[in-house]
């Protein structure tokens, strides 16, 4: 077949599995190792069936996370809260169903904290006697929750104004600067704090409010 006809026929797969290009130096090196004259050659055949069956397990997978996704997407619109949690910039509909998923009624917390500390995401100081310790989250809620806000806010970091200018503050500033996951952490707590104002308020997202630029209590 040749190196050349073998990149065009990879070209010509990829799309049919969800891919935009081709690596050329991983297929060049798959097409190395097919031709290679060393090992039992006669086993290669039942190793590329193996890894046909591991792709088609993989296509599974996304068909069913996709149609999981879809069914969440539509509990959001019954409950009428799709276009508030689309309100924040960066933030998808999925990614914010995932964390209602695990919250879920947000009107039965207290306080956006209450929120926070029920994912475990509340900073915890780790101190004995004289010894300061390093601040950590303290990790005592949900798993899950923690995961879902810390997936949604690396989607919506990029493309959130708040979020980017927040996270460069708290990397650079001159005392105590945090680390990229310290950051992180502190983003995500941020997210939920938002999703509990606008869906129990029912009020959109405001970029004002949530950079602190407008002190409600102060108007108050």
């Amino acid at each position: 077949m040749g190196l050349a006809r073998f990149l065009q026929a990879v070209n010509r797969e990829v799309a049919h599995w969800g891919g935009r290009q081709i690596w050329r130096r991983i297929v060049s090196a798959v097409f190395t190792a097919l031709t290679d004259q060393a090992g039992v050659s006669a086993q290669r055949a039942g190793a590329l069936e193996r890894a046909c069956f591991v792709l088609a397990d993989w296509h599974a997978t996304k068909r069913r996370l996709s149609e999981v996704e879809a069914r969440m997407v539509e509990v959001l619109d019954q409950l009428e809260l799709t276009d508030l949690v689309s309100s924040i910039p960066g933030l998808s509909t999925v990614g914010a169903a995932a964390i209602l998923a695990e919250t879920g009624d947000l009107t039965r917390f207290d306080s956006p904290r209450a929120v926070v500390k029920h994912a475990g995401l509340c900073p915890r100081e780790n101190s004995s006697g004289t010894k300061d310790g390093r601040t950590r989250i303290a990790r005592r809620g949900r798993p899950r929750l923690r995961l879902a806000a810390w997936r949604a806010v690396w989607g919506a970091q990029a493309n959130n104004p708040v979020l980017t200018a927040r996270f460069y503050h708290l990397t650079t500033r001159p005392e105590n600067p945090l680390t990229t996951g310290q950051a992180h952490a502190a983003l995500a707590a941020a997210l939920l704090r938002w999703l509990h104002v606008i869906i129990t308020q029912r009020v959109p997202w405001n970029e004002q409010i949530a950079s602190g630029r407008i002190d409600l209590s102060a108007a108050a």
